[in-house]
């Protein structure tokens, strides 16, 4: 398997989109509705590409049982880290952490080694990532940190079970679809039941903006997981951490947040790593 230019650029867009998602999740008043309510509308939209791609084979349905159960705890350490924390710290200490562990559980579960280049590559992305959320003021927010740390060992859980799930589908689309139709559930009840009295009005306010996130949530996972049939697990999983490269960037134009020197030299480390990956 190769990191091809193709692949780049598809894992690029996927990032995008990633960030998207997050960023109006962030831009939420209620951060747990609001990605109950992204995730609930995705169930729906998956329900069409399930009937046109159809289910995944027997041996990826553990796989999927997995991730629906690592996805909860995702998606309960999501709405606490951006409770307590800006977009611009909680969503690059997430997402930071995570590719350096999966290229160390990939190694295991899936028999991937990279090149000397190639680590550079994922070391670098992580340290360009962690450069953009780490600031001197990081630790004011314990709540934050910790939420979003133990999300970074969340997602890569996932990413690993994911991936494993579907290379054993032999094709994204189908597992994607299904994972979708059936993870926006759980969560949403669970979000529902502890906001009865306010679920209906923000429905009715929010589930524009909602499908859009839903939309993008789904097209982001989809290129990610079918780049993982075309490339090292490790090396997709550090790529589309580039997502923080463009929620730095929505941070700034829609959050109002601001674009530090710091920020600017975690962007240059990012796409240094970017390079490394591609050439590894």
């Amino acid at each position: 398997m190769e990191l091809t230019w193709p692949v780049v650029l598809a894992v690029l867009f996927g990032a995008f989109l990633h960030a998207s998602w997050n960023a109006l999740v962030k831009s939420s008043t209620d951060k747990a509705l609001d990605t109950a309510l992204i995730n609930l509308l995705a169930s729906f939209l998956a329900i069409p590409l399930v009937w046109w791609f159809g289910w995944p084979p027997p041996e990826a349905w553990p796989f999927i049982a997995a991730s629906i159960v690592i996805h909860i705890g995702y998606y309960v350490a999501l709405s606490g880290a951006y409770r307590h924390g800006d977009l611009g710290l909680t969503y690059p200490l997430m997402r930071g952490s995570a590719p350096l562990l999966v290229a160390l559980s990939a190694s295991i579960t899936l028999g991937e080694t990279l090149s000397p280049l190639a680590w550079i590559g994922v070391v670098g992305v992580c340290l360009g990532v962690l450069t953009l959320g780490l600031t001197k003021h990081a630790f004011d927010k314990p709540r934050a940190l910790q939420f979003a740390l133990v999300n970074a060992v969340i997602i890569a859980s996932y990413t690993v079970v994911d991936a494993l799930g579907v290379r054993a589908t032999g094709s994204a689309m189908p597992y994607v679809a299904t994972l979708f139709l059936i993870d926006g559930w759980p969560f949403a009840l669970i979000v529902f039941a502890r906001r009865q009295w306010a679920v209906g009005a923000y429905i009715r306010r929010r589930w524009p903006i909602g499908l859009g996130g839903a939309a993008a949530s789904i097209g982001s996972y989809a290129v990610a997981l079918w780049a993982m049939t075309q490339a090292p697990v490790a090396t997709v999983a550090a790529l589309r951490e580039t997502s923080v490269l463009f929620a730095a960037l929505l941070g700034v134009w829609f959050l109002k947040e601001v674009f530090t020197l710091r920020r600017a030299v975690g962007t240059c480390v990012i796409v240094s790593g970017v390079m490394a990956l591609r050439l590894g």
